[in-house]
């Protein structure tokens, strides 16, 4: 009887120095696959951008909803229609930054931030900068046209997409707005309407500007 004791005490002596050595292995193996990782680059943890460092924390108040690439994205070569018929690329318009925004007439948020969109190129547009309204409206031009003249649109251009653009930059939502580098590859996007004129926009486009 007096024995017992010993014995499962020896027992649970054992199963601790079991545990124990089960324990010091795995911590062993860890460090084996953390350093492994480290060497490798798996795992490891990815620093940010140049592109998200720079231009991230301009994505505030207004422009919140504004979504950085991790790194600039090349997008599909889109061709679309001028108010006379004439057709047109982004291509024209490299070297500059471009706030590209998809919208239609029957989109109410669209019509809604269309003042701001034109204010904001009044106010930043030139040699360096350009905003681009791109209507997806499938009826021609005629709806566009007559939005345009209801609301006093004076600084914006009339276009009107050719039936590629929404797929081809894969917006699924109206609207969407897009800025494309002075390379012509995408620095983020903005799903959802904005306050296009506000200093928190203006902060936006002045950092990309920046950039290069």
């Amino acid at each position: 009887m007096g024995e017992k004791p010993e014995i499962n005490g020896g027992r649970s002596r054992f199963r601790l120095g079991l545990w124990a050595g089960v324990a010091l292995a795995g911590l062993a193996a860890g460090t084996v696959l953390y350093l492994q990782a480290g060497v490798s680059g798996k795992g490891a943890p990815v620093a940010p951008s140049d592109l998200a460092i720079k231009l991230g924390p301009q994505a505030r108040g207004e422009v919140a909803a504004f979504v950085v690439h991790d790194q600039p994205k090349a997008i599909e070569a889109v061709t679309f229609k001028d108010g006379d018929g004439k057709d047109h690329t982004l291509a024209e318009w490299r070297g500059k930054l471009v706030l590209l925004n998809l919208w239609a007439t029957w989109c109410a948020p669209c019509r809604h931030e269309m003042p701001a969109l034109d204010g904001l190129k009044d106010k930043l547009g030139g040699k360096d900068f350009d905003v681009v309204a791109l209507s997806t409206d499938r009826g021609g031009m005629e709806k566009p046209r007559k939005f345009w003249a209801d609301t006093a649109v004076k600084s914006l251009g009339l276009y009107i997409d050719s039936g590629d653009a929404t797929h081809g930059l894969g917006v699924i939502g109206m609207p969407t707005t897009l800025l494309i580098g002075r390379d012509g590859r995408e620095l983020g996007r903005l799903v959802g309407p904005a306050e296009w004129s506000s200093l928190d926009a203006a902060n936006l486009v002045g950092a990309a500007l920046k950039l290069n």
